[in-house]
C-alpha cells in the first residue's frame, strides 16, 4: 500500500514546477529597519537662496500686461500701437506674451 501524503511541502512543489522553491521574506518589507537613519537627508534650502532676482517679477508683469494691451489693441482701430488692420497673428503674439509671462511665474519664489 503506498504511503499517502496529507500535506505537500516546499519540496514537492519545487519538484513538481522545476523551479528552486523560494524563500518568504519577513518583516513589511522596508530596505530599512524603521528605527534607522538611511544616510539620505537632504537640508532644506536656505531662505536667503530661495528668493527669486529682482527682474524675475518685473519680467513677469511686463510679459502679461504686454500680451494684454497687445490683444486688446488688435481690436481697437484708434489705439494707434499695432501697424495695420486686425491680424489674427497680433493674437497669437499676444497670447504668446502671456505664455511666457506665466512660464516666468512658475520661477518666482
Amino acid at each position: 500500500m503506498p504511503i499517502l501524503r496529507r500535506n505537500k511541502g516546499k519540496d514537492d512543489k519545487a519538484a513538481a514546477t522545476g523551479r528552486p522553491a523560494v524563500a518568504k521574506r519577513s518583516g513589511s518589507g522596508r530596505a530599512t529597519p524603521k528605527g534607522t537613519a538611511s544616510g539620505r537627508y537632504t537640508p532644506p534650502i536656505p531662505k536667503e537662496y530661495r528668493r527669486s532676482p529682482t527682474w524675475v517679477p518685473v519680467l513677469m508683469l511686463t510679459l502679461l500686461i504686454a500680451g494684454t494691451i497687445t490683444i486688446i489693441s488688435n481690436y481697437l482701430p484708434g489705439a494707434g500701437f499695432l501697424p495695420g488692420d486686425s491680424n489674427n497673428w497680433y493674437l497669437l503674439l499676444g497670447l504668446g506674451l502671456i505664455t511666457l509671462g506665466f512660464i516666468t511665474a512658475t520661477k518666482y519664489h
